[in-house]
């Protein structure tokens, strides 16, 4: 039996979706019968689609007040467009420059959970490039961008980090243990941009930096990759400083603040 209708759609995500609509109307949150009134369905199949929506993350129960309120994982979801949006307008232009200084490929991603997605590229023009695609993950340890925002984490949550996510040896030179991880973490914070050393893919280095927004948060990254091969690690000093300076200016586009700043 299915409940896919002749329109295409699905209706169980449909009246799911309807329920999100009317708990983010909501701040207060809703009641049971509230719901089931707003969507014209009985409780049972409103309690039903809550649960699944709870289990998600999407929906949260206040049991004390029995109502009913938008879960953490819907903000986290929904999120993910804020961010592009706002970023792309003062991010793709920044992005080409930082192409051009350094006639490779740069790159705008941000840390979902444990992996880091990349969200803005402006392609090198050199015949032979390195290319991750737009919507491409990488574990954020194997990635220069997730490195360089992990970083700026507190201790105690990036050991959190690593719990959760572990480490993954994708290449020969990935890092696999605590203390080659807290020894990169250091040298991260000394030096301001972080170095994925073909640690993702073999022959691919990558040399990214923080960016910061409004409330002095890491609100994603920046990088440049190109193969090991003109990217030598003689350059990296060089390559390392491109991007900095990229990622600052984009902080400034966004109003954003390092924290160091913030508290001056």
């Amino acid at each position: 039996m299915t409940n896919d209708r002749r329109d295409g759609t699905v209706q169980a995500v449909d009246r799911a979706l309807r329920l999100l609509e009317l708990l983010g109307a909501e701040d207060e949150g809703l009641r049971l019968t509230d719901l089931a009134k707003g969507c014209g369905l009985a409780a049972s199949t409103v309690h039903r689609l809550l649960t699944t929506l709870e289990q998600r993350g999407f929906a949260q129960f206040d049991a004390p007040a029995a109502r009913w309120h938008v879960g953490r994982q819907a903000f986290s979801t929904g999120s993910a467009y804020l961010r592009r949006q706002s970023f792309a307008a003062p991010a793709l232009p920044i992005l080409r420059r930082l192409r051009d200084r350094t006639r490779e490929t740069a790159n705008l991603g941000v840390l979902e959970g444990t992996d880091v997605t990349t969200l803005h590229q402006a392609e090198s023009r050199e015949i032979v490039r390195a290319i991750s695609p737009v919507g491409g993950r990488a574990h954020w340890l194997c990635s220069g961008m997730g490195k360089a925002i992990v970083a700026t984490w507190p201790d105690a949550e990036i050991s959190g980090l690593l719990d959760r996510g572990g480490m993954r040896r994708m290449t020969a030179r990935s890092l696999t243990s605590a203390d080659a991880v807290w020894a990169e973490i250091a040298r991260i914070r000394a030096q301001g941009h972080a170095v994925d050393n073909e640690e993702f893919v073999p022959g691919l280095r990558c040399v990214a930096a923080v960016v910061w927004g409004p409330a002095s948060e890491p609100a994603c990254a920046l990088s440049v990759s190109a193969h090991a091969g003109r990217l030598t690690e003689a350059r990296l000093p060089e390559f390392g400083a491109a991007v900095r300076d990229a990622a600052a200016e984009l902080t400034r586009h966004l109003g954003g603040r390092r924290p160091d700043e913030a508290s001056a």
